[in-house]
This record gives structure tokens, C-alpha cells and sequence, in this order.
């Protein structure tokens, strides 16, 4: 189970990182079109669409490697106990307010794609096809919330912690 999720955190980062290319060359091929008197159509919409699509898909990523503004100070000041407690109480609080998020954000690409919603630009796109790539990285992020939770409540150190101690090394490739 291990290798099946850390392997699905890899996509969604290496899928986020093509996104953040994908973005980059269609800067530079609107820059270059206008440069060249040639109109570029769609380059607008299909960045905005990269962008929330590399946005979502790095969510479970950053926070596996520390990434995501924590407490740390607080957490850090608490006694051991209090600090499973706490840490174990954000973790939950991360994994309702996730889930939810998650669930309504599916919901939502369901919608569009039953009523065949689609974008109001120069292309049009489908609107549940970068709905559904935002669910899948909402989905992700819970299952990263869960994930963690259960670790530490198995009395583990979480993967955030892990690449914290630990700055060079890959959190999501070392854990065991």
C-alpha cells in the first residue's frame, strides 16, 4: 500500500510539473506570436486551465515534503503528548475540510459534465475536463491528510516531519 500511494504522489507531482512547462511554453508561444503578427487563440484559457491543474496536483506533494504553512512553533513548544494530540487534531481537521472540499469538487465536475457545461473563451473546452483534474488533485490531498493521520496515530513520524528533518532527501520516495 505504501509503494501504491507514494507512486500516486509522484504522478500527481510530475503531472503538476509538466502543467508548470506546459504553462511556460504557452507564454513563450504568445509572446513569440505577437512578435511574429500571429494570434496565438486559446493560450489564455488552456494556461488559466494548466495553472489550476498544476495547482491542485502539487497540493499532496507540498505537503508531504513540508511544504504547507503548518504551526510548527506551537506544536513544537508542546510536550509530547500534547503534540500527538495537536498534530493529530490538525491532521483531522485536515482530513474533514479536505474531504469535504473533495466532494464537492467532484460534485461539481459531475454537474458539468452531466448538463455538458462548457468555457466561454476562444476554445471551447468541456468545463468537467479541468474540473475532474482539479477533483483528482483535491482527492489526493485527502488521501495525503489520511494517510498521515493514520501513521501517526499508528505512532509514526508523519512524511512532513520526515522531510523536515531530513531537507535533501525525497520525503515521498523514503518513506517505508
Amino acid at each position: 500500500m505504501r509503494r501504491l500511494l507514494d507512486g500516486v504522489y509522484r504522478v500527481c507531482a510530475a503531472l503538476a510539473a509538466f502543467c508548470t512547462v506546459l504553462i511556460a511554453a504557452l507564454v513563450v508561444a504568445q509572446v513569440g506570436g505577437r512578435l511574429a503578427g500571429v494570434l496565438v487563440p486559446g493560450a489564455d484559457d488552456l494556461a488559466g486551465y494548466a495553472l489550476t491543474a498544476s495547482s491542485f496536483l502539487a497540493l499532496a506533494h507540498t505537503l508531504r515534503a513540508d511544504g504547507h504553512i503548518r504551526l510548527t512553533l506551537l506544536i513544537r513548544r508542546a510536550r509530547r503528548g500534547q503534540r500527538l494530540l495537536l498534530e493529530s487534531g490538525c491532521l483531522a481537521f485536515g482530513v474533514l475540510v479536505t474531504g469535504s472540499f473533495a466532494y464537492h469538487v467532484v460534485d461539481m465536475a459531475r454537474d458539468a459534465y452531466r448538463f455538458g457545461e462548457r468555457s466561454q473563451g476562444i476554445l471551447s473546452v468541456p468545463l468537467w475536463i479541468p474540473q475532474a483534474v482539479m477533483a483528482l488533485g483535491a482527492i489526493v490531498l485527502f488521501v495525503a491528510f489520511v494517510d498521515d493521520l493514520v501513521v501517526i496515530l499508528r505512532g509514526g513520524p508523519t512524511s512532513y516531519e520526515r522531510a523536515a528533518a531530513d531537507p535533501t532527501a525525497a520525503p515521498i520516495t523514503r518513506e517505508g
